[in-house]
């Protein structure tokens, strides 16, 4: 029946005669996201009807994530249009000592929303997402997500009364819509691995309840796979590859829904992943690494920290360090020693300390950024050219073993995501390979709608993929930073690729090494086992 309904949809949808795509005809707009899927899997086989839209619509072949490379990142930036030093998420797990003292929080918990609204007067999210500015218009939006990220996108307490639903994971806006969802659809499903149970809950949800009277002007659709499977049995495992059959499943469904409606010739449908995978090749601990060199540095303490303690927050391939009171001392000592770690990748800092960049130059100068921030070194491995593997180091998430996924480092894997166009404002069978990235989503959008953001946004409108007017997109550029410093003992050098359009700054990669003076066969120390390495070039 999906795949009928996927047939009937694209069938009416590309009928549309020049004129009318060119009118620039949408009514509603739908962000389906498949939670860390790489674009190297849409294939005929296991995303059919994915594959079908990419086909039949504008495939985004040079799309990228936003560092860091995470689910809390990316979501704020799918729901504002902003980088994190802007929107105020940088990473999936934060320390703000206003919201706990004492260790770091999830920036997606409903805990730690409500109270980062409450110090800053409503601006936990310091830039308004789209569900804010289609329900300011006076249009109605839904937003699921079977992952708490869902709350980003409209998180703003309401009324019973209200018709703007938002479910995200196991919760909901407005609260008292919980008991009448749950006992619709049964209790929101226990995880599992592939997280079909779930997914499809979700999608349920959407589609058959917050639908159920109308098309809303927006909608939000969060699936959790492939992240869930890739992440406990590693990208291309068996479950990933049905966690991603699945997802084509409920995508199928959702456009089923719109062709028994009758309004597929008047949706936009955006299907995005937030961010790519890598394989996890060690644990690492960078805490441990940090205290043998003399620096206190944990990642949760049992008093206030004081003026020489760290901090430090594993996020998987990066490591944010807070340093009590920005000691610029204990900060320079945290450089000294990450760079002489091989497993380390790229070194960010506020200042720009030598041999590191500053966090504005990947857009998270935010005055809740950490004083350092750390990327796992990557490795290429093997020459697969249709499934390149790349290994890195994981921090944070001991529940992950080697051979498991992970991301949020700056290896091309976690940074090129998936992005695919299909609707009655978007141009038909269109490869497009100029660089796009998540923060040209809300533009987009907006344009589309018609809805000028109170702000100038951080990305641009995709003009080239639109069948409308649109601002012009000029030609790419592409440039490299480097950043090397010499100590008493080796070198450090680290880099950053990047493509630009229309002032707009994609990463395309980022890695570095450390190289040690050599020493004389005499005093070198036993060899131990090749560790993780950058690749500096």
């Amino acid at each position: 029946m999906f795949r009928r309904g996927v047939i009937l949809f694209l069938g009416a949808f590309f009928a549309l005669t020049p004129a009318l795509i060119a009118a620039g005809k949408g009514k509603y707009f739908i962000l389906v996201v498949w939670d860390g899927m790489r674009p190297d899997y849409v294939s005929p086989e296991l995303t059919p009807t994915l594959h079908a839209l990419r086909e039949s619509g504008v495939w985004f072949a040079n799309h990228r994530s936003v560092f860091p490379t995470s689910t809390e990142v990316n979501g704020a930036v799918l729901a504002t249009g902003a980088f994190p030093q802007r929107n105020g998420v940088s990473a999936n797990k934060e320390y703000r000592r206003e919201i706990d003292p004492l260790k770091q929080f999830g920036t997606e918990s409903l805990t730690a929303v409500r109270r980062g609204d409450a110090l800053t007067g409503g601006n936990y999210l310091k830039v308004p997402t789209v569900a804010e500015l289609v329900q300011k218009s006076g249009r109605r939006t839904a937003v699921v997500g079977a992952k708490p990220v869902a709350l980003l996108h409209d998180r703003l307490p309401r009324p019973d009364t209200s018709a703007n639903a938002v479910w995200f994971a196991n919760g909901c806006l407005p609260e008292s819509l919980f008991d009448s969802l749950t006992n619709q659809f049964g209790s929101f499903p226990a995880a599992a691995s592939p997280n079909t149970a779930r997914d499809n809950w979700a999608t349920r949800c959407l589609t058959e309840r917050l639908w159920k009277k109308e098309i809303p002007r927006y909608s939000v659709l969060w699936l959790s796979e492939p992240d869930f499977s890739q992440h406990h049995h590693g990208p291309g495992s068996p479950q990933a590859l049905e966690a991603i059959r699945s997802c084509d499943r409920r995508l199928a469904s959702v456009l089923a829904e719109l062709d028994r409606r009758g309004v597929q010739n008047e949706t936009d449908i955006l299907v995005v992943s937030d961010h790519g995978f890598s394989t996890i090749a060690k644990n690492g601990d960078v805490a441990a690494i940090l205290r043998a060199a003399g620096i206190n540095a944990r990642p949760a303490w049992d008093e206030t920290p004081r003026p020489d303690h760290v901090v430090v927050v594993g996020n998987g391939g990066s490591v944010f360090l807070y340093v009590a009171e920005h000691s610029l001392k204990v900060i320079e000592k945290i450089v000294a020693t990450l760079q002489q770690t091989p497993t380390v990748g790229v070194i960010f800092t506020r200042n720009g300390l030598p041999g590191t960049f500053k966090l504005a130059e990947v857009k998270l100068d935010s005055e809740t950024a950490p004083d350092v921030l750390v990327a796992s070194a990557w490795n290429v491995i093997g020459e697969n050219k249709i499934h390149q593997r790349i290994e890195m180091n994981n921090d944070g998430y001991k529940e992950y073993q080697p051979g498991c996924g992970m991301h949020v480092t700056l290896s091309p894997t976690d940074l090129h995501n998936t992005a695919v166009a299909v609707g009655p404002d978007f141009r038909r069978g269109m490869n497009s390979t100029l660089a796009s990235g998540n923060v040209d989503i809300v533009p987009t959008l907006l344009w589309l709608m018609g809805i000028t953001p109170p702000q100038p946004l951080d990305g641009r409108v995709l003009g080239e993929a639109l069948t409308i007017e649109a601002p012009p997109s000029s030609g790419a550029k592409t440039f490299r930073r480097d950043a090397r410093h010499e100590l008493s003992n080796g070198v450090w050098e680290q880099y950053l690729k990047f493509t630009e359009v229309n002032g707009v700054r994609y990463l395309d990669e980022g890695n570095g090494s450390w190289q040690p003076t050599k020493v004389s066969p005499s005093q070198k120390p036993a060899k131990e086992p090749q560790p993780l390495r950058g690749n500096s070039h």
